[in-house]
């Protein structure tokens, strides 16, 4: 059974930055795609960034030019780096891998920016 593990999460003041990291396990198999999600209190999840198949990168507006999503150099090991960080950005950021046709989600990790 893949297993995602996300974190690095916690408590940083605006303008700062924290790197977010995905590990899977259970699978001998490389991920196909990996997306970083987030979900604000209130608020509906949503795609901050985006690793796909083809190594091309996707984010939403709101985090370009802050956000980057890279592979690791360990197997299926997925990061994300947050830079100038808003107190928007607060949210629960979960990690979403596909592996084949079935696509896992990891139990995510709690960014908090204060202002």
């Amino acid at each position: 059974q893949v297993q995602l593990v996300e974190s690095g999460g916690g408590l940083v003041q605006a303008g700062g930055s924290l790197r977010l990291s995905c590990v899977a396990s259970g699978t001998s198999f490389n991920f196909n795609a990996v997306g970083w999600y987030r979900q604000a209190p209130g608020k509906q999840r949503e795609l901050v960034a985006a690793l796909n198949g083809d190594s091309s990168t996707d984010y939403a507006d709101s985090v370009k030019g802050r956000f980057t999503i890279s592979r690791g150099n360990f197997k299926n090991t997925v990061y994300l780096q947050m830079n100038s960080l808003k107190p928007e950005d607060t949210a629960v950021y979960y990690c979403n891998a596909l592996f084949g046709l079935a696509d896992y989600w990891g139990k995510g990790t709690l960014v908090t920016v204060s202002s």
